[in-house]
């Protein structure tokens, strides 16, 4: 691979990215919104902190709120550096460091793919791969962690390469590579973290790494001397926000997310007061119901993984790349990494994990998949080649090009799909109803600090500038309970997005003491709050 192959693949990847971005004018859902809202604070100077709350796990006194209790800080600090380059009031600025990190994806897929065959066509046609990226475009160019996630695991086994060439002997054991790689992994393990948090998976992933990459007859000090590296790459990266979280929260870790462990539905994130999320709760709910809630997500992650991650046609010859190269340490060691995250969003985050995380989490190892799927495509060729008697100069030209072409087309099916383009629906609507909604509260005489309650807090706050709380998962009682701790002023139900305890409210909206129904707008009913 050339430099300017490298360039024109990044080139390319920044130009997909682009056109997604030009057809989203706003935050299209709520982790992009969290995210964007929190860089927007401190590109402020207001540091991490919220003037809304999207959950109640960790029993918050009031508004504003510490910011990223929840999840992490990495993606608001690179919406934060946009802004403040380019305009701190800018989605497009915003988004301009995520333009970067989507750009490098290609290129960087190329490289890993380089490095399992020296082949130029095959490493082209991987980085094409990542191009056309199919359903995960359209998530590249706006803040959130896709693209992260991509950038910093693909560079993991970059890292992993440069490790087994070491152990290989093809650099001295001497080099300034066998020192510096265990802190790289380290470096790289603590930005998935500040990433996301599952992110702390890939710190155990780098100790495995360690031990798995090792040189023969490697001492056993030289092994913890390598070990703490590792660690200490990822402290220096993760430190500043433990000594953040315990500043603001008085523990290490933010308090509210050990409570996801122990939920029975998705909507309990959303549970006001948040204490009644316990383990014997959870236990209660019956074995059954444990085992069928993590059933129901496997399936849902294993769909994922076939029509997202596996690309729909693509996942047959990944997975024939797979075996082709299943002794190789660094596809087993990827393997296992895709193995922990899927038992991790199916096992012990079942909810979350069904409903978006693992698609997230999975990135990691995306551009890995990528790189072998042409792979795989060759394997294929080879059989061609040998029992159907096709000419190998031909096949190795035409099939690749069929393949990328069906990405390319997916994905601008996808994408279109999913940017609404031409529809009132598309990207930006719930942005655009917000506005709505607001001016109409503000000719209903609403007050500039108002507090709302709704689905979708930092995406009102976004939109209004006025402070927000999350619709909980309860009744009209629970939302007036809402609305005398935080002195909340108003209620918005959303279709679509109405809890079901809060269905009643919505079917019936006149019927319901201390909640006055004002009207309806873009779907949306609204409601004074009268406690």
């Amino acid at each position: 691979m050339t430099r300017r192959q490298y360039l024109l693949l990044a080139l390319l990847g920044l130009l997909a990215a682009a056109i997604a971005a030009a057809f989203q004018p706003a935050p299209g859902y709520m982790d992009a919104d969290y995210y964007y809202a929190g860089g927007l604070q401190l590109a402020a100077g207001r540091g991490f902190t919220e003037p809304y709350l999207w959950n109640y796990l960790d029993d918050p006194v009031g508004l504003p709120h510490p910011s990223h209790g929840y999840w992490m800080p990495l993606a608001s600090l690179l919406a934060a550096a946009g802004a403040l380059l380019f305009g701190p009031s800018s989605w497009l600025a915003a988004r301009t460091g995520f333009l970067a990190v989507a750009a490098s994806i290609p290129p960087l897929t190329a490289a890993l793919a380089w490095s399992f065959t020296s082949r130029r066509g095959l490493a082209l046609a991987s980085g094409l791969l990542a191009v056309f990226s199919g359903f995960y475009l359209v998530y590249l160019p706006i803040t959130d962690t896709f693209g992260l996630y991509m950038l910093f695991g693909g560079l993991f086994f970059l890292i992993i390469n440069r490790q087994a060439s070491i152990v290989n002997r093809q650099y001295p054991s001497g080099t300034m590579s066998s020192i510096v790689n265990p802190i790289l992994l380290g470096l790289l393990s603590g930005l998935m973290h500040l990433s996301r948090a599952d992110g702390l998976l890939w710190l155990l992933l780098a100790f495995a790494s360690v031990l798995y990459f090792r040189k023969p007859n490697q001492s056993l000090l030289s092994i913890f001397y390598s070990l703490l590296s590792v660690l200490a790459g990822y402290l220096l990266v993760m430190a500043p926000w433990f000594a953040r979280n315990y500043a603001a929260f008085g523990s290490f870790l933010a308090p509210g997310g050990s409570k996801t462990l122990w939920l029975t539905s998705y909507d309990q994130i959303f549970s006001y007061p948040a204490g009644r999320i316990t383990f014997a709760d959870w236990w209660q709910s019956g074995l059954g119901a444990i085992l069928k809630a993590r059933l129901w997500a496997l399936g849902l992650n294993l769909a994922n993984a076939i029509s997202v991650q596996g690309g729909i046609f693509l996942w047959p010859l990944g997975l024939f790349g797979v075996w082709h190269l299943r002794r190789d340490r660094r596809v087993r060691l990827a393997l296992l990494a895709w193995l922990l995250t899927l038992a991790a969003m199916t096992v012990v985050f079942p909810f979350a994990g069904a409903r978006g995380g693992f698609l997230h989490s999975g990135a990691a190892v995306q551009t890995v998949w990528w790189a072998l799927v042409p792979i795989g495509l060759d394997r294929v060729i080879e059989w061609g080649v040998r029992v159907r008697g096709w000419k190998p100069e031909r096949a190795r030209l035409v099939f690749p090009a069929i393949f990328i072409a069906l990405a390319a087309l997916l994905t601008g099916i996808v994408a279109a799909g999913r940017l609404g383009a031409g529809s009132g629906s598309g990207w930006g609507s719930e942005y655009s109803a917000h506005s709505q909604i607001n001016e109409y509260l503000v000719l209903q005489g609403m007050p500039d600090e108002a507090v709302v309650i709704v689905a979708n807090p930092p995406g009102f706050w976004l939109a209004s500038g006025h402070p927000a709380i999350a619709l909980p998962d309860g009744d009209a009682q629970t939302v007036l309970a809402l609305a005398r701790r935080y002195g909340a002023r108003y209620l918005i139900l959303e279709q679509g997005s109405v809890t079901k305890g809060l269905m009643d409210v919505y079917d019936h909206p006149a019927d319901f003491p201390g909640l006055v129904y004002l009207g309806e707008v873009e779907g949306a009913r609204v409601f004074e709050l009268q406690p």
